[in-house]
């Protein structure tokens, strides 16, 4: 027996998250290139922006909506973007980020609910 449907995500939403993943990898390396300025950082973070660009227009073409998806692309990668800063680079969060970061995960949480 098969599990539920529910369990299965819609493709547009796994090419959504592919684009969550290259956009923080490229984030991530962007933050690399401007740290130590070396250019294999800069070449590698180009390429995950485009890639993360071909993730966003396959979402796009499956399916996905331009509002339902820009606006959970946008919470995902602020609130990874944010956890990472603070993690990994040791950036500073402000309680207007964090209240930001609970917000974008709200609008998540409403966006996914069906009608």
């Amino acid at each position: 027996m098969l599990p539920s449907k529910w369990l299965f995500l819609p493709v547009w939403v796994v090419y959504l998250l592919a684009l969550v993943a290259f956009e923080v990898v490229a984030d991530v390396l962007a933050k690399h290139f401007a740290l130590n300025g070396k250019l294999v950082f800069g070449v590698l973070s180009l390429c995950g922006y485009v890639f993360a660009n071909m993730a966003w227009l396959i979402s796009l073409r499956s399916g996905g909506t331009l509002s339902r998806g820009s606006v959970i692309f946008s919470a995902l990668n602020g609130v990874i973007a944010v956890v990472l800063g603070l993690f990994v680079f040791h950036e500073r969060v402000s309680l207007n980020q964090m209240i930001g970061m609970s917000l974008g995960l709200v609008a998540i949480v409403f966006l996914s609910l069906e009608s």
